[in-house]
């Protein structure tokens, strides 16, 4: 017996592209591009603390930070966003060093907590491409594999959106999704 698999077509259906601020969208939750000690940084990493408020940095310091790959989740506090999924991308060290394997957890892990939660729209960045160094053709490749894989095993996500800081990113990631 098979298992019946959600087909491509409904799939990307439920995946979106848009140019914007991951720090404007109201969806159940955004995930964010953490470092390991989770207490904020540069990039998306600090606009996203910057705009939900000291609450979520306080609510990160009981959290032990997060290993490179893994997932952990947050109130949203003064976002639109009701949570935060924090993750931490792999640095870009040539790609020999398991950095394909280590983003791709990122999107999976980031997606069963999701799912584990109860939440059915979340938003990411493109993880590791900022100052991580993450080639983005390869990043976009991954993020949007494993998030087509996960929805076709997962109808209780109805809805991904990747939010691009700007053209470029946006460019890449339609080509990625074939549009």
């Amino acid at each position: 017996m098979t298992t019946p698999q959600t087909s491509d077509t409904n799939v990307d259906a439920r995946i979106e592209v848009i140019q914007g601020d991951i720090t404007e969208q109201d969806v159940d939750a955004i995930v964010n591009a953490a470092n390991s000690s989770l207490l904020g940084g540069g990039g998306v990493d600090g606009a996203i603390h910057r705009a939900a408020g000291r609450q979520l940095l306080e609510e990160c310091r009981t959290l032990g930070g997060c290993p490179t790959g893994e997932a952990k989740i947050t109130r949203g506090y003064h976002l639109p966003a009701r949570h935060v999924i924090h993750t931490v991308g792999p640095v870009w060290r040539g790609g020999e060093h398991g950095e394909a394997e280590l983003l791709a957890n990122c999107y999976r892990n980031s997606l069963a907590l999701a799912a584990q939660h109860g939440l059915r729209t979340v938003a990411f960045p493109a993880i590791s491409t900022g100052i991580y160094g993450y080639p983005l053709d390869e990043a976009t490749a991954i993020a949007v594999r494993e998030t087509r894989a996960f929805l076709a095993t997962h109808p209780d996500i109805e809805h991904v959106t990747f939010i691009c800081f700007g053209p470029h990113a946006y460019q890449t990631y339609l080509r990625a999704l074939g549009r």
